[in-house]
Order: C-alpha cells, then structure tokens, then sequence
C-alpha cells in the first residue's frame, strides 16, 4: 500500500490560486510519472497534469496556462500551482503515480478544491 500524503484544497473565489501538493516515498517518487486528475461527482475522472521523472509535463487543454506542474525530487514532493481558478475546476484532486516499467499505478485519497463566490 503505497502512502500519499495529499494537501492544500480549499474553499476559493473564482479568478484564486491554490498550490496542492503530493508527498510519496522516495524510492517511488524517484521513478514515477507524478500527476494529478480530478473527479467530480457522477463524472469521470480526468487528467489534470503529469510530470515524468525527466521533468517532461503534460497538461489538460482546460488547465494549460493557468496550472503549474513541478516535482521537488529531494523532498519526494510534487506540486501543482492552480491559477485563474473557475467554478469548473471544482473537484476532488487526486495524486497519482505512474511505475512504467511494471505498469503498476497508485492513487491518493485526493484533496478537495471548491471553486465558489
């Protein structure tokens, strides 16, 4: 059972920022693809934002220019900068690691961003 430690969802007005962050052991974080997706009720889950061990990133179309994506590899810690925020982006967000070279996938509990004025 592969432990997240998820953070930093809040209650924010439209046009706000947040930074969600995501701490994993090392020795996966080392290795793994990071990333966020969110869910919302009654919908399915969508990706957010990635970022590969080389630091390569990829985003949703709905978040590129306003999100940021980066990893911290020495605290075993990856961070998401959420700008401009819409009531659209209200969801649970949820960490997820990517093992690719056994194909395994691990999620967090997710943390909570409500977008409302």
């Amino acid at each position: 059972q592969v432990k997240f430690v998820e953070s930093g969802g809040d209650l924010v007005q439209p046009g706000g920022s947040l930074r969600l962050s995501c701490k994993v052991h090392e020795s996966l974080f080392r290795i793994a693809t990071m990333g966020w997706y969110r869910q919302d009720p009654g919908k399915q889950r969508e990706l957010v934002a990635t970022i590969s061990n080389t630091f390569k990133t990829t985003y949703a179309d709905s978040t590129k220019g306003r999100f940021i994506i980066t990893r911290d590899n020495v605290k075993a810690t990856m961070y998401l900068q959420m700008n401009n925020l819409r009531p659209e982006d209200t969801a649970l967000y949820i960490c997820h690691a990517y093992e690719e070279f056994d194909d395994k996938h691990h999620w967090g509990q997710g943390t909570q961003v409500t977008v409302s004025s």
